[in-house]
């Protein structure tokens, strides 16, 4: 069997006094992704760690956090570079996909005019391509533990705003680059809006705050303003 991924494709460094950033350098960011998410499946596989208190898999990259008063840099280090070698296993946690509606345009998603026409694309067609294939979920963002996704296959990257909004809603869905992401809690932002979901993304009040985790995927399904009151503050994750 071979292991998660050959050592040489890897860069470890620590991060201040209590953790330790591995960062993956294979030129697939498919890859990259994989790599780094074996190496976190298989720390939070662990358990009993108590030293070992936040894992934390990005695009690229793995966070891990440790208590500087338990353990030191050197002995994560050597942890995760002896994981690095273990034979990457098969995940027993499958890839669910969730199905998230959206009111698109309008007051919901007032940057769908300006998106379509960096694309040259029409409004409708822009919804379309959002909403024709599930986009998978790569990691948690800010603020809140956002959902960030694969971007829709739009025919170019989609620009930020050029001046931010101070204020965007929880439920925001929006597009930047080749990237997508649902807003979790209000928050000022400058990726451009096309939809709103009215399905609570992230509660502060349960444990955990959200159940959607990497890998799954996210299915948009458009709605009308109308259909809004039937999904408003259903948990959806």
């Amino acid at each position: 069997m071979t292991s998660i991924r050959p050592h040489r494709e890897f860069v470890l460094a620590d991060c201040g006094d209590s953790a330790v950033r591995l960062t993956s350098l294979s030129p697939d960011a498919e890859e990259r992704w994989q790599a780094v998410h074996a190496v976190a499946a298989a720390l939070d596989a662990r358990g009993d760690d108590v030293a070992v208190t936040g894992i934390i898999p990005t695009y690229d990259s793995l966070l891990v956090e440790f208590d500087c008063a338990a353990t030191t840099h050197d002995a994560i280090r050597a942890l995760v570079e002896r994981l690095i070698e273990l034979p990457a296993q098969p995940s027993t946690r499958g890839s669910r996909q969730f199905e998230i509606p959206v009111v698109y345009g309008g007051e919901f998603g007032p940057d769908l005019d300006d998106v379509a026409a960096h694309l040259a694309l029409s409004p409708s067609e822009v919804i379309r391509l959002h909403s024709a294939r599930p986009l998978t979920m790569r990691c948690f963002g800010s603020p809140g533990g956002a959902p960030m996704l694969d971007g829709p296959a739009f025919p170019r990257p989609v620009p930020r705003r050029t001046i931010p909004r101070p204020h965007v809603p929880a439920g925001a869905v929006a597009v930047a680059g080749r990237q997508a992401v649902i807003s979790a809690r209000p928050a000022p932002g400058g990726w451009p809006v096309i939809g709103r979901t009215p399905l609570t993304i992230v509660d502060p009040a349960t444990e955990p705050l959200s159940d959607f985790r990497p890998g799954d995927t996210f299915l948009f399904v458009p709605i009308t303003a109308a259909e809004w009151s039937t999904y408003e503050g259903v948990r959806h994750g």
